[in-house]
């Protein structure tokens, strides 16, 4: 039963490592745009049923309980963390946070999704062609796209994703387009692929998009940005818990092998 021992607790140093890798990872983009915690949950593995419950004996007595020994534990999965992050203050026209549910639709490369992604990091720049582009990695378009001419002046951007702009020194707002937002059956589902970038996935489900506001989304807050979701009270609790945890494996580890020891010398002795 050592060897199981062994193995058991190998397999929770393996979850415990992964656990600590999601939680550095969480620790490191706590000042990360839009950012979504991750969380590791656990499942435990096969048991070897040495007695099963309800096994009848000589006497004919059935047995109330059974012996089981488990096998260990597994990552089941990483969970995203989707609750809404703390908005900052910017003050600048092109910033604009998701105040509830909903990403923006963006243009990544067409070899991933069909060229679809999506992510709540609402920092927006124009890019030389005039286009709405989020300000991470070279810059990826808004779907659909909103284009605003060099001489636009005095740019907003309405709690329904409406974008204005004057024409030079003029007071007449001209509307540049329109932002939309995109919910899932099971946003949980969305695979990450960095950069606070999604797409959408078999689990996800299908992606419904309209205005902010409408299908259940939320409203866009100009001048704000959407913070990291990360609390970092609360993941270095995990980290603490998570080390205590991967100490008793060890130790588990530890004690198995002076079982096998103590077995390997009894049988030298004889």
């Amino acid at each position: 039963m050592a060897i199981a021992a062994l193995n058991s607790a190998a397999t929770g140093l393996r979850a415990l490592s992964t656990r600590i890798d999601v939680i550095s990872n969480n620790l490191a983009n706590a000042e990360t745009n839009a950012f979504k915690a991750s969380r590791v949950n656990f499942e435990d593995l096969m048991y070897m049923q040495l007695r099963q419950p309800g096994a009848t004996n000589a006497n004919g007595d059935v047995s109330p309980g059974g012996i089981c020994v488990g096998l260990g534990t597994r990552v089941s999965n990483t969970q995203l963390d989707l609750s809404q992050g703390s908005m900052q203050t910017t003050n600048r026209e092109l910033d604009v946070g998701i105040q509830g549910t909903g990403f923006f639709k963006i243009q990544i490369m067409p070899t991933i999704n069909n060229g679809e992604g999506y992510t709540r990091n609402g920092n927006f720049v124009l890019n030389k062609n005039g286009q709405l582009v989020v300000n991470i990695g070279d810059g990826y378009r808004v779907m659909p796209p909103i284009t605003l001419p060099s001489t636009a002046t005095d740019i907003s951007i309405a709690q329904d994703g409406s974008v204005y702009y004057t024409q030079g020194t003029g007071t007449t707002k001209t509307k540049a387009g329109q932002l939309q937002l995109t919910n899932f059956a099971n946003p949980q589902g969305l695979s990450l692929l960095g950069g606070s970038i999604y797409v959408q996935t078999d689990s996800s489900g299908p992606p419904v998009t309209g205005n902010p506001g409408d299908n259940g989304t939320g409203n866009l807050l100009e001048g704000f940005l959407e913070g990291s979701n990360v609390d970092p009270v609360n993941e270095l609790v995990t980290l603490i818990k998570t080390q205590r945890s991967f100490e008793l494996n060890s130790q588990s580890i530890q004690t198995a092998d002076q079982a096998l020891e103590t077995i390997g010398n009894l049988r030298r002795s004889s």
